[in-house]
């Protein structure tokens, strides 16, 4: 049987996987990807597009890319610079003409520009003479078993392309999926903290630059000023106002900008995590590189204990993607746990897969415990392997730099829902952020660091906004209706939907005011307030004569942030027939109206599942 030892030596080939990963989906793809290429000696690694030296493209011969789309069509942050050279006009028709590629797609077709991202990677890639080495996939989240139901046959499918191009040597064999891969790192577990001497440069750590600002490296801990519930407490469902101070942090944002918030697993889910595992909170774990390709992430560059790591590094309360599943049966012992393992691993297993874990969001730690006998097996350098990195969190920042000087606000509903599982499912982020409080003795600290949203406001702030936000989609709206509230603001017309004007009309004091003081012109939709369920869709094409004098003779710009399901598909629908019904425009030219706003910046969307 063939084995993994010296692969790199043994290699004849080398396969670059080069991933835009936004929430780490893409990335464990191509860890994926790179575990199957050394599976037929082929020398491989995973990198991040942004983290690749785009110079040395030319001189690659078998790469894949692997990219979700974010937001409404949007390249993942680690691919935007990339993403940026591969479209510079100066690129010669020909410069990838040595390149045999292929693209891999990861998207949700309940978003309007399902996989954009991977469809224009693979013509750009083609303009500029790369040779698509295998179809284009489209990996759909929405489907009954998610992403894996491309995702696996479009790997074994692109190897059988490869290996027909590029065949083993009549000495060499495919390493057989029963032998486990190495892994990334080398771990070391110790009762204490070593001295500088023992420690020979793991602890080295490159110096964050003071003047730079904060980043996923450094984050700026922001203190917690209030925790706010703005619904109802008999209601359904727990919203939070959240500000936090950010003076001296080097911060700046303009409204329509997004906040990343490093969230923290609960004790309760650490402790139960440590238990299964049979592992001391205090022990300390000392990470190395193994393979100079696959660097040691920041974090782990210095000494952590397992109950930090379990905290604040490991994504223990994620639904697991099927590869976990591969790596974790190799540590197996018991013949039962063993068997099942490997049956969720199998294309026959797949459906009752799908049905003991993504169909009732069942965890990483429930499954450890389902598992504890595999669970308390697995060594400790395969714990980076099989679960993946606790990754931050996005929001639409709700304040205004002007009107909240030093201070950024979250407006966040607290995720809290119920399956078929006895204990409900909660959001790690939402659920501990929730639970902070501000009135805390020590203070609360809240990691964060600041990225430009989908959105972008009128430069020209007379510029009036027509505004479509129900829910938490009204955020980035009370965001700019407070910053243009301290000038002159302009034509201000905000559409706000809810359940209940009792139970969920957010920030209802602050509209208030604000139209008493003729800023801004508020239009409400109450769903569950009468009969008849009304929704903002209703309420836009009710105020369709403003909409269009707005539009048409005002320049107004027009945005929709919400729900990404059905919502902004039903206020595009509204808008169409307002212009039909006020501008006399056939279906037709309405369309292609509301394209035109969208080529100029002046109808946009940001949506989220």
């Amino acid at each position: 049987m063939e084995s993994y030892l010296n692969i790199n030596r043994m290699s004849i080939h080398t396969l670059t996987v080069l991933y835009g990963s936004q929430t780490g989906t893409a990335q464990d793809v191509a860890d994926r990807l790179v575990r199957e290429a050394k599976r037929r000696h082929f020398a491989s690694r995973s990198i991040a597009m942004d983290s690749y030296l785009t110079a040395k493209l030319i001189q690659e011969r078998l790469v894949v890319f692997v990219c979700s789309t974010t937001g409404q069509g949007d390249p993942p942050d680690n691919m935007k610079m990339f993403w940026r050279f591969l479209l510079r006009k100066d690129l010669p028709s020909n410069s990838l003409s040595q390149v045999q590629f292929a693209v891999l797609g990861l998207g949700d077709s309940s978003y309007q520009k399902f996989n954009v991202v991977g469809k224009r990677l693979h013509k750009r890639l083609e303009q500029l003479g790369g040779i698509s080495l295998h179809k284009l996939g489209l990996a759909d989240d929405q489907h009954d078993l998610g992403i894996d139901a491309v995702v696996g046959p479009w790997i074994d499918e692109y190897f059988q392309t490869v290996l027909s191009l590029y065949p083993l040597p009549s000495d060499l064999q495919v390493i057989s999926k029963d032998v486990c891969p190495p892994p990334k790192y080398s771990v070391q577990v110790v009762d204490a903290i070593p001295t500088d001497k023992e420690l020979n440069g793991v602890n080295d750590e490159t110096p964050i630059q003071s003047n730079q600002p904060p980043s996923s490296v450094c984050p700026f801990h922001a203190k917690l000023l209030s925790n706010q519930r703005v619904t109802a407490s008999n209601h359904f469902q727990d919203v939070r106002l959240i500000k936090m101070d950010v003076s001296k942090s080097g911060i700046e944002y303009d409204p329509g900008d997004v906040v990343m918030i490093h969230p923290q697993n609960s004790p309760e889910s650490v402790h139960c995590f440590l238990e299964v595992l049979k592992m001391d909170p205090n022990s300390v774990f000392l990470i190395k590189e193994l393979d100079p390709d696959n660097p040691v992430p920041a974090p782990l560059r210095k000494p952590q204990t397992a109950e930090w790591l379990g905290t604040h590094y490991l994504d223990i309360n994620s639904v697991p993607r099927r590869s976990f599943f591969e790596l974790l049966k190799y540590h197996a012992m018991d013949e039962m746990e063993r068997e099942k393992l490997e049956e969720f691993c199998t294309p026959e297993g797949q459906e009752e897969l799908y049905n003991y874990c993504n169909r009732v969001k069942r965890t990483i730690l429930e499954i450890f415990q389902d598992f504890h006998r595999t669970a308390s097996n697995i060594p400790s350098q395969y714990l980076f392997d099989i679960i993946p990195v606790l990754q931050p969190r996005a929001f639409s920042i709700a304040s205004s730099p002007k009107a909240h000087p030093n201070e950024l606000h979250v407006l966040m509903a607290v995720v809290h829902y119920r399956t078929k599982l006895q204990v409900p499912r909660k959001g790690v982020c939402s659920t501990w952020m929730a639970s902070l409080d501000p009135s805390s003795l020590d203070g609360v600290r809240v990691p964060i660091w600041v990225k430009k949203g989908t959105i972008r406001f009128p430069k020209d702030e007379k510029t009036p906004l027509i505004m479509v936000g129900p829910g938490t989609g009204l955020a980035p709206f009370r965001s700019v209706i407070h910053d243009r509230c301290t000038g002159s603001p302009g034509d201000l017309v905000l559409f706000f939907g809810c359940r209940s004007q009792q139970a969920d009309f957010y920030c209802k004091d602050e509209w208030d005011d604000l139209r008493e003081r003729g800023q801004l012109e508020l239009f409400t939709a109450f769903s569950r307030d009468q009969a008849d369920k009304v929704y903002v869709q209703h309420k836009l094409r009710e105020q369709g004569d403003l909409i269009w004098t707005l539009l048409n003779r005002k320049g107004a710009s027009f945005y929709i942030a919400g729900n990404a399901k059905s919502m902004p598909d039903d206020v595009k629908e509204a808008l169409c027939d307002v212009l039909c019904k006020h501008g006399g425009l056939t279906t037709v030219q309405a369309t292609g109206y509301i394209q035109g706003l969208e080529r100029k910046g002046r109808f946009q969307v940001e949506a989220w599942s």
